[in-house]
């Protein structure tokens, strides 16, 4: 099966802006069909769901990063995106992407497919 890949993390002040990706392990794999989300895991504490993007578009964000964080994908919906605006230092985690093929993920919901993690710190 596909596996997930995630890119873009690194270390950044606050204030400042990063944009990872994910895209699956087969190169031009497409998630047309499929819901993907963003979560991640701080430190002690346990994983949240940071956004998600149903396979028709429609996009939710959580709360702490409504108005900051932007989930995306490309055209062709083979790459999924998370650009991150105005980072706080509360926002460092290790990000991971997901994808199932239900077509959405919520809160309970247990994706079937995981990236690795990219770390994002934020001093």
């Amino acid at each position: 099966h596909v596996q997930l890949v995630e890119s873009g993390g690194g270390s950044v002040q606050a204030g400042g802006s990063l944009k990872l990706s994910c895209a699956g392990s087969i190169p031009g794999y497409s998630f047309r069909s499929y819901g993907m989300a963003w979560y991640r895991q701080a430190p002690g504490k346990e994983r949240e769901l940071v956004s998600s993007i149903r396979s028709d578009g429609d996009t939710t964000y959580a709360d702490s990063v409504k108005g900051r964080f932007t989930t995306s994908q490309d055209n062709a919906k083979t790459t999924l995106y998370l650009q991150m605006n105005n980072l706080k230092t509360e926002d460092t985690a290790v990000y991971f992407c997901a994808a199932d093929e239900r077509g959405y993920i919520i809160g309970t919901t247990k994706p079937d497919y995981w990236g690795q993690g990219t770390q994002v710190t934020v001093s």
